[in-house]
């Protein structure tokens, strides 16, 4: 059956940071863009408080989450218990973007293991907590954590971390406006490019 809360109890909370993997879904402003979901996983999550929920958001092929967030920040996450008990998990709220190296993610990263490509820590106000029976997933074993962007990670080092993300950002400009705009809010989202509004397509023309 599935139960609404407006905080996260004790009991949820142990199993959310219990769950070796959760998911992420954003999406912009508008009709015409498109939801995003992005899987997570490593040792990234932490219950705050009944209210409050953060991740560290690890660097990757794009910055779409960090990008939605910014625009209207909207977020839910999702967590299924793939052994023991059946049970989905929602937590609903507002998403702030906290980059390395801002007060918040100071505030925030030491309650997180130091995990080589860090970007940022999201950082949510509850709303609302949704559960229900997940009787239909699968049950499945955990090998173990993949290590391959941590390794990548290193080996980049921060900075050129960072520089491979915010180059891997910019299009041609044969691609289409609705493309072209995307990206461009993915560049500010990351300070690849600033202002103190999100670009539209028309401000990169020839």
């Amino acid at each position: 059956m599935a139960e609404r809360f407006t905080t996260i109890s004790d009991d949820l909370a142990r199993w959310w940071e219990e769950q070796p993997l959760f998911f992420v879904a954003t999406a912009p402003s508008g009709g015409d863009g498109h939801v995003n979901l992005s899987p997570k996983g490593l040792d990234t999550l932490r219950i705050v408080d009944p209210q409050r929920v953060a991740y560290l958001d690890l660097t990757g092929s794009g910055v779409e989450t960090i990008a939605h967030l910014r625009d209207n920040g909207r977020v839910t996450l999702m967590a299924c218990a793939f052994n023991g008990a059946p049970r989905i998990a929602r937590i609903y709220g507002a998403g702030t973007v906290h980059p390395i190296g801002s007060p918040g993610f100071s505030e925030l990263a030491p309650r997180f293991p130091e995990i080589p490509g860090a970007r940022a820590v999201i950082d949510i106000a509850v709303d609302r907590v949704t559960t229900s029976c997940g009787y239909a997933v699968p049950l499945m074993d955990l090998v173990g954590d993949r290590d391959r962007l941590i390794e990548w990670a290193t080996a980049k080092g921060d900075d050129n971390t960072v520089n491979d993300l915010r180059s891997a950002l910019w299009i041609s400009k044969s691609q289409t406006a609705s493309s072209m705009a995307r990206v461009l809010m993915s560049a500010w989202a990351t300070g690849a490019i600033t202002g103190s509004s999100a670009p539209s397509a028309g401000a990169w023309s020839s």
